[in-house]
């Protein structure tokens, strides 16, 4: 065994968190930063919520970026044309005064007449119009352009209406999309069409219109929001006098600033012990939710072992290599002993909590409850005839996902390796996905997260051909039926088609899935309207603070 430390790889899709949806119905006048008040024992307060995290903003401009950092600023400030309410997974109208299939393959949105930016300019149709056909346009490396690979036009026949025509019928999925990553509208007096548009250019703007616009932009370090008077939202009025974001550099940092109170409320960013440390302490909160992170092995069909492009290339070795690691994994001991009860075994291809969800892996795998079987990983291998032990390469990014996903990639080492079965070599790279230069890692870590609360964004984009992981896996069955789902307008036999690839993915393995990841937000006592979902978002508009010492 070993660890070996690898230089920056390609960026990849990473997991993200969807954050609550905008809408703006009016002009709002300038923004002040609010003076501080002086608490009951003379401590200055900052009346803002502020809010930690050790995630930077890549982009402002929505075309230019997919992460949970950029988007958690996006969905504030931006407004979208449909929104989720609270305790909800369906998008319902936001800045539009309606929505609606008018045709099989016609998305019709009507916007309310009079709409206006933050800065005053005309907020019409036309500037949704622009918004989609700058975000094709511009289809930036790790922007959210590949999110509307069904759109095929866009007509806009007068300032208040605004036709999407889609390339393929029956898409019950579009609404979602609508109301993600790709849905924000932005202002066409002031971004570019063919380039994305800086941040502070932007801010200097004030091309805003959620709940929030931006008063300071402090090189994105340092992000302060002001409430936008002319808001009119599903978010509703903002219950706060402003938020400030502040980017830590890394959790033991963040961790300190929120027992020093230099911030209110942190929603990502923190280790699981810390979590574990301050929830048990007077004068903070932990609230918990179901969440839609998950974590998973990506395995190279050409290069993990006796992968199509290696030496010893053997299908059915390889699969047997991908079963038995799934037979030694121990997922319970990963969850308690490392994310120390923030993250749940999983067992499905879908997180639970989503329609389609169930637990496909566990009667194949293992014990066939859950917990490991070194005895059937070892009659996989001998079956296919394989020398042992297998050597294996599993690649993790700390960079990515912190330092939990050294100790999380160390437990499994401890568990391969203790089977006998195999001879592990950790290698830990800055790289997202684990991706390095000049190489396929083998096996690699994968943290993937909510952009649609729906059972297609965990399928898709991974096992349909050509996914976003690259990591060669083509099968027309599954490729099949993953079709046939995202075109299912029957719920029931929608789930049904998405049980049934999950079914057949459990036999190849491409992934293993290991954990699903809890939502968690530690706050101060004095923190109130901290709400987590089902949708998986953290909504700012909600969030209040009395004065500390009250």
């Amino acid at each position: 065994m070993s660890l070996r430390t690898r230089g920056r790889g390609r960026i990849g899709v990473v997991a993200v968190l969807a954050l609550s949806t905008a809408l703006l119905a009016g002009c709002g006048g300038e923004e002040s930063v609010p003076e501080p008040v002086e608490s009951t024992d003379s401590v200055p307060v900052d009346p803002r919520v502020l809010i930690g995290t050790t995630e930077r903003v890549t982009a402002l401009d929505p075309a230019a970026a997919q992460d949970r950092a950029s988007y958690a600023v996006q969905s504030q400030v931006f407004p979208y044309l449909l929104g989720v309410p609270y305790s909800s997974t369906t998008p319902v109208p936001d800045l539009a005064e309606s929505a609606e299939f008018t045709d099989d393959d016609e998305y019709t949105v009507r916007l309310p007449a009079g709409l206006t930016w933050a800065n005053g300019n005309a907020l019409t149709s036309s500037d949704v119009k622009f918004s989609f056909e700058r975000m094709l346009q511009i289809a930036a490396p790790g922007g959210p352009a590949h999110m509307l690979g069904n759109l095929d036009w866009i007509d806009a026949p007068d300032e208040t209406t605004v036709v999407f025509h889609l390339k393929n019928s029956d898409d019950p999925l579009f609404p979602q999309v609508l109301a993600s990553f790709p849905g924000a509208i932005v202002d066409e007096e002031v971004f570019a069409f063919d380039a994305v548009t800086p941040d502070q250019a932007i801010v200097d703007a004030g091309a805003f219109g959620g709940p929030y616009t931006i008063s300071s932009w402090g090189d994105g370090t340092s992000i302060e929001l002001a409430p936008h008077d002319g808001y009119r939202g599903l978010a509703g009025a903002p219950a706060n006098e402003g938020v400030v974001i502040s980017v830590h550099p890394d959790a033991d940092g963040l961790t300190r600033a929120l027992e020093e109170r230099e911030v209110d409320v942190v929603f990502h960013g923190l280790s699981p012990a810390a979590i574990s440390e301050l929830q048990s302490r007077d004068g903070f909160q932990a609230i918990r939710a179901d969440g839609g992170e998950v974590r998973s092995l990506v395995f190279d069909l050409a290069t993990q072992p006796y992968g199509w492009s290696t030496d010893e290339a053997y299908r059915f070795g390889a699969q047997s290599v991908r079963q038995a690691v799934a037979d030694v994994i121990d997922r319970e001991a990963i969850a308690q002993q490392v994310y120390q009860g923030t993250a749940t075994p999983l067992y499905s291809y879908v997180p639970v909590g989503l329609e389609g969800s169930f637990d496909v892996l566990m009667p194949r795998y293992g014990d066939g409850d859950g917990g490991p079987d070194v005895e059937q990983a070892a009659r996989r291998l001998d079956e296919a005839d394989l020398d042992i032990p297998v050597a294996i390469r599993l690649y993790f990014s700390p960079e990515r996902y912190g330092q939990v996903a050294g100790e999380e990639f160390a437990l499994i080492e401890t568990q391969l390796e203790a089977s006998g079965l195999f001879d592990v070599e950790l290698v830990a790279t800055d790289g997202s996905h684990g991706v390095v230069a000049d190489e396929k890692p083998p096996v690699y870590q994968l943290g993937w997260g909510p952009v649609i609360p729906d059972a297609d964004h965990y399928l898709r984009p991974l096992f349909l051909a050509e996914n976003v992981l690259g990591n060669g896996y083509d099968y027309w069955g599954v490729n099949d039926l993953l079709r046939e789902q995202a075109r299912e307008t029957d719920p029931v036999a929608r789930v049904t088609q998405i049980e049934d690839v999950q079914k057949l993915l459990a036999e190849d393995l491409p992934v293993v899935p290991l954990l699903q990841l809890q939502q968690v937000a530690v706050a101060g006592t004095d923190v109130a309207g901290v709400l987590l979902d089902s949708s998986y978002r953290l909504r700012f508009a909600t969030l209040t603070k009395g004065v500390l010492g009250e």
